[in-house]
């Protein structure tokens, strides 16, 4: 039976406990991953994020669990290994979110046809006993049937070759739930605000609870900054002179109906006009375009997509897809945030290594930064090799490796694509329904996601806001931002239901969320 993850037991929990092993400052992916890290090996962990999980970079991705065929033209084979290596571990540890997809490269210069096969054949190799499907190159005809919208003119064949795919936001809900299964404590809503320090090094933090206002003081052995893009700040709760190591790199994309690549493979142009690596890939039954790679000044958690992204995103859309979307066909349009490793005097940022760092000041905070999803589980035992000597705790092998996160089940026969990433809770989310017949209905005519997901996300996922529902638990803002404003208000009456609100909270909430999803809309 799987259990509810209440607030108020967090909570109390946190009142309860004087001092953690760990405490860890951010709940993307680098921090669910390092948070899972630890308490799999026993430690009592404590994870505090300041808005949801994965509000900000890690639900903003492409969507791709990847060696990354950039990395390999970059010569950091390093990288592609351990991406690699990492990329069977998902598939594994989390079949109901992760899968094997095919990508075409569309060749048109017939000596891209044995340089990107060979190039593809070293990654099949790289690969070795983790490899998902071996690269072929295709005819002009084979090119067509799996990419049946590309350009015609010109196209003389194509490269085939085999990815992962997963649901970003929800792989970061799979890392919580298993966090929490193995004894963890949780806390979104919880902004890290200080810092405790005892003998002159680090002891805890100082956190604000963002619904009551409330500050409260938490001692660990060892405090983890896992903050991403925002990892500067918290360092400088440290240390106010240092030096900022992260390069902000913004990444947009946007989301067409699935009527512009009906098949069932992605697209991957690995060199467009400026150099970059563009993808339209299936997603949810739509078709997502990106990514850019631009530096930007200061993280947020709300970027917007710059008029030059727009533009590159539009231009290669039509160039290679034949057909310049109308205005209202572009459903949903965002941006996200790497956090990325200053190297030097590198001004762009598509050339920055996508390796992790891991970072100890005099007062031994423990900051981990840069990396990608893929490589999330490795980043974490990296830091928690580092972290527990720091703290005194005993020594103890990573597990990760070969956990399942939660909702693993040997079943993935459902036939509809989005339900697939609720896994073994399936059957328990239908119940909901049973219960109460209006829960089975849609939300929207356009959206897969029905009643019974608000609900469930509330009981189970600790969602507390319209946005958290909308966005992160289901992804109706990312895939029709149109179509999630319409369906905000119902979602709004369900949730209050479920958290006892009120009648101000939800108009608040309403008000809130039409904003904020408004930025999503495209407007030329």
């Amino acid at each position: 039976m799987t259990a509810k993850l209440l607030r108020e037991d967090f909570l109390r929990e946190i009142g309860e406990n004087r001092e953690w092993d760990l405490i860890v400052a951010g709940g993307g992916a680098t921090g669910l991953g390092t948070a899972l890290e630890a308490v799999s090996r026993g430690y009592r962990t404590l994870l505090l994020e300041a808005e949801d999980f994965a509000k900000a970079t890690s639900s903003r991705s492409t969507k791709l669990v990847h060696g990354g065929v950039r990395y390999l033209q970059q010569g950091d084979l390093k990288l592609v290994l351990e991406a690699l290596r990492e990329r069977g571990r998902m598939l594994r540890n989390a079949s109901h979110l992760v899968h094997r997809r095919s990508f075409v490269i569309p060749i048109y210069a017939l000596w891209e046809l044995p340089f990107y096969g060979a190039g593809l054949t070293a990654y099949d190799l790289l690969a070795g006993r983790e490899s998902i499907g071996r690269s072929r190159i295709l005819a002009r005809r084979g090119t067509r049937q799996a990419l049946p919208t590309v350009r015609d003119t010109g196209l003389k064949g194509g490269v085939l070759y085999y990815d992962g795919q997963f649901d970003d936001a929800r792989y970061a809900i799979a890392l919580l739930r298993t966090f929490v299964d193995l004894g963890g404590t949780a806390l979104n809503y919880a902004r890290v605000t200080g810092l405790v320090k005892s003998a002159g090094n680090v002891s805890g933090v100082v956190a604000t609870d963002g619904e009551t206002g409330e500050r409260f003081e938490c001692c660990g052995r060892v405090v983890v900054n896992a903050a991403g893009i925002f990892s500067d700040e918290l360092r400088a709760m440290d240390e106010p002179a240092t030096e900022p190591v992260i390069a902000v790199s913004q990444g947009s994309h946007f989301v067409l109906p699935r009527r512009f690549l009906p098949g069932n493979s992605a697209m991957m142009i690995p060199r467009t006009s400026d150099g970059r690596v563009l993808f339209a890939i299936p997603w949810h039954e739509h078709v997502l375009v990106g990514t850019t790679d631009d530096p930007v000044p200061e993280p947020r958690y709300e970027p917007q997509p710059m008029p030059d992204e727009r533009r590159f995103l539009m231009k290669h859309i039509e160039q290679f897809l034949g057909g310049r979307p109308d205005p209202a066909e572009i459903q949903s349009v965002w941006s996200g945030q790497r956090p990325l490793v200053r190297q030097g005097d590198a001004t762009r940022t598509a050339a920055i290594s996508r390796d992790h760092t891991v970072l100890i000041s005099t007062s031994k905070l423990v900051t981990i930064t840069g990396g990608k999803w893929t490589t999330y589980r490795r980043m974490g035992e990296d830091v928690v090799d580092r972290a527990a000597p720091l703290a005194g705790l005993p020594s103890a092998p990573s597990k990760t490796a070969n956990l399942r996160l939660h909702g693993w089940s040997l079943t993935s026969e459902v036939n509809n694509d989005w339900e697939r990433v609720y896994g073994a809770d399936l059957p328990l989310l239908h119940s909901l329904a049973e219960e109460d017949p209006d829960l089975d209905k849609y939300l929207h005519p356009e959206l897969p996601f029905r009643k019974a997901e608000v609900v469930w996300a509330a009981r189970y996922e600790m969602a507390r806001t319209v946005e958290d529902v909308l966005a992160r638990r289901t992804r109706a803002l990312f895939l029709n931002a149109r179509a999630s404003i319409e369906a905000a208000p119902e979602t709004v009456r369900l949730l209050a239901k479920e958290l006892g609100r009120s009648e101000e909270w939800q108009e608040e909430q309403l008000s809130r969320f039409r904003t904020l999803a408004a930025q999503y809309v495209w407007s030329e």
